[in-house]
C-alpha cells in the first residue's frame, strides 16, 4: 500500500488537525499547512508530505532530514531542531507522535473495528488463527488478521515483512481493512512493537497473553524487562484474557487496567479451564468448564500447547460475546497453521513435520508432542538464528539432546554471523551427550541426509523455519522452501 492509497487522490489534511494528540514541545510551522502524505524514510518522500525523524538503533532518522526535504517533504516532526532551515514541529517522542499523526492521517481506522492484540513468545500465530475463523464461523464477520505467516483482508492474503508493522503501515493496513468492510482485526502484537511503539494508541477490544518463556533477550536483555513489555498490551485493552497457568501471569494481572479473564489447563479459579484433556497423534480434546457451561472441544492440532492455543481462542471469542457452545462446534472445523506442527506428504513409511520452534520452550514442546505418538526414533534436525539471542543456543542444544533420539544440527537464518560459529554454541549445551548427533553447516544438505537416513516410524523435525520460504544469509534473503526441499530429498531417494 503507497502512503496515499487509503485517502481519495489528492486529498490533503491540515497539519494541525493531525497533531491533535500529539505532545507537541512547540511549532516552528504553520498550523494550516497542507500535508499530503506522511512518511518515515527520507527516500520515499514526496511533495507535500510530513517526514518523521525516528532515532532507530541502527541510524538517526534526522540525519535524513536534509534528504526528505530535498525530494518536497512540506514539514518535519522530530525531537530535535534540524540542520538546515525548513518547517518543523518539535515533539517529544517522535515514534509515539507518527503513531499519533498516522491513525489520524488515515481516519482513525482501528475505531470502526473491534481489535484483538494477541501477545506471548509461543502460540500466538495459532490463536490469532483460530480466534479469526471462530468468528467468521459464528457470526459471519469480516476479519483482518495481522501476524507472523501473513496478513489478511477476509479471505485476501496481504505479505508481511514482521510481526506487527510499523505504526504508519499498520494504520494504512486498518485502514485498507475497514474499507474492505471488516468489523474485526486479530493481531500478534510482539514485544518489540509494543516497546518501540507501533501499535501506541491502538484500541485493542480484548488484549490476549499466551505465555512468556526465554527469547529476544539481545532486546530485552532480562526475562523481566520481556514481560514488563509484553504488559504494556493490558494498558490499552478494554478487556484482558490471561494463561493463568504461565509464571509471568501475575506480572500481566498487575499491568492490567481492564477487567481480566483468565484461562488455565489445571487451576479451579480460572474463568475457563480445560477438564479430561485427551491428547492423540491427531489432535486434542477436552471440556471446557466456564461459569455454569461446560463444552466438549475438539481441535485437529496436537500437543499439550494446542490446548492453551484453544483455551486463549475461546477466552477471547467469549469476551467478544460468542456463545461457548457455538465456539466449541466453530473449534472443530479448525485446522492447523503452515509452519506449526505440519506434516509434509512423504508417501514413504517415516514422517516429516515441520515446525517454526526457534524458543527452547517451543522446541521442547514439540519434541514432547512427537514424542507422545512417534512409533519409531524421534529425529531433529534445527539450528539457530543469528544477530539473536545467543544466550538461548546452549540451552535449546540441551534440550536437543535430552529428547530428541537424532540429532543434526544445522543453520538457520545467520544472518551476519557466521554459521559454524552459532552452532558451535548450539553443541556447547550437547556435551557428554549420549544422543548421537551429526553437524551438517548446509541446511539443504542436512535435510536431504535425514531423509535419506529415515527408519521405518521415524518423525522427522524440522524446526525453526516454519512457515519461512527463506533463509537470510548476509543480509540477502534465498528462497529456500522446506517443503520443497524434502520433495527433492524424496526424488533422490528414489
Amino acid at each position: 500500500m503507497t502512503r496515499r492509497q487509503a485517502r481519495k487522490a489528492g486529498d490533503s489534511v491540515k497539519l494541525n488537525e493531525l497533531l491533535k494528540k500529539v505532545n507537541v514541545l512547540s511549532w516552528h510551522a504553520a498550523e494550516d499547512t497542507e500535508i499530503a502524505g506522511v512518511c518515515l524514510d527520507s527516500r520515499k518522500a514526496g511533495p507535500g508530505d510530513l517526514f518523521t525523524a525516528i532515532r532507530g538503533f541502527e541510524s538517526d532518522g534526522h540525519a535524513y532530514i536534509p534528504m526528505a526535504v530535498s525530494r518536497g517533504a512540506a514539514c518535519v516532526l522530530c525531537e530535535e531542531a534540524p540542520s538546515i532551515p525548513t518547517p518543523y514541529v518539535l515533539v517529544e517522542d517522535s515514534r509515539r507522535a507518527l503513531a499519533e499523526v498516522s491513525a489520524a492521517f488515515y481516519g482513525e481506522p482501528a475505531a470502526r473495528m473491534q481489535i484483538i492484540g494477541v501477545t506471548g513468545t509461543n502460540g500466538k500465530t495459532t490463536t490469532t488463527t483460530l480466534i479469526k475463523s471462530i468468528l467468521e464461523q459464528t457470526i459471519g464477520a469480516k476479519v483482518g488478521l495481522i501476524g507472523t505467516n501473513r496478513n489478511m483482508i477476509g479471505q485476501e492474503v496481504v505479505p508481511t515483512e514482521r510481526t506487527t508493522p510499523e505504526s504508519l503501515e499498520l494504520q494504512a493496513l486498518f485502514a485498507r481493512m475497514a474499507d474492505a468492510g471488516c468489523t474485526h482485526v486479530v493481531m500478534e502484537v510482539s514485544s518489540h512493537a509494543l516497546c518501540l511503539d507501533r501499535v501506541w494508541g491502538v484500541p485493542f477490544a480484548v488484549g490476549v497473553f499466551t505465555n512468556l518463556t526465554q527469547d529476544h533477550l539481545d532486546f530485552h536483555k532480562t526475562m523481566d524487562a520481556y514481560a514488563a513489555a509484553k504488559a504494556q498490551l493490558f494498558r490499552q485493552s478494554a478487556k484482558a484474557v490471561i494463561n493463568l497457568d504461565d509464571p509471568y501471569a501475575e506480572v500481566m494481572l498487575q499491568a492490567a487496567e481492564c477487567p481480566v479473564y483468565t484461562f488455565s489447563a489445571d487451576k479451579n479459579e480460572a474463568d475457563l479451564s480445560a477438564r479430561n484433556i485427551v491428547l492423540r497423534a491427531e489432535g486434542v480434546s477436552f471440556c471446557a468448564l466456564t461459569i455454569g457451561k461446560l463444552e466438549k472441544i475438539r481441535l485437529g492440532i496436537p500437543g499439550a500447547f494446542s490446548v492453551y492455543n484453544a483455551l486463549a481462542a475461546l477466552a477471547a471469542v467469549l469476551n467478544l460475546g460468542v456463545p461457548l457452545e457455538d465456539a466449541a462446534a466453530a473449534l472443530s472445523n479448525c485446522r492447523g497453521v503452515m509452519g506449526r506442527a505440519e506434516v509434509v506428504p512423504t508417501g514413504r513409511d517415516f514422517t516429516v513435520l515441520i515446525d517454526y520452534a526457534h524458543t527452547p520452550d517451543a522446541l521442547e514442546n514439540i519434541l514432547r508432542t512427537v514424542r507422545g505418538f512417534a512409533a519409531g526414533r524421534v529425529v531433529l534436525l534445527f539450528g539457530c538464528g543469528g544477530d539473536r539471542d545467543r544466550t538461548k543456543r546452549p540451552i535449546m542444544g540441551k534440550i536437543a539432546a535430552e529428547l530428541a533420539d537424532y540429532v543434526y544440527v544445522t543453520s538457520d537464518n545467520p544472518r551476519t554471523e557466521q554459521p559454524d560459529a552459532i552452532i558451535q554454541e548450539i553443541l556447547v549445551g550437547m556435551e557428554d551427550t549420549k544422543t548421537p548427533y551429526t553437524v551438517i553447516e548446509n541446511r539443504r544438505e542436512a535435510i536431504f541426509r535425514a531423509v535419506a537416513d529415515a527408519q521405518p516410524g521415524d518423525v522427522i523435525i524440522l524446526a525453526g523455519k516454519g512457515h519461512e520460504t527463506y533463509q537470510e544469509i548476509c543480509r540477502e534473503k534465498h528462497h529456500f522452501d522446506e517443503r520443497e526441499v524434502v520433495a527433492d530429498a524424496l526424488q533422490a531417494c528414489e
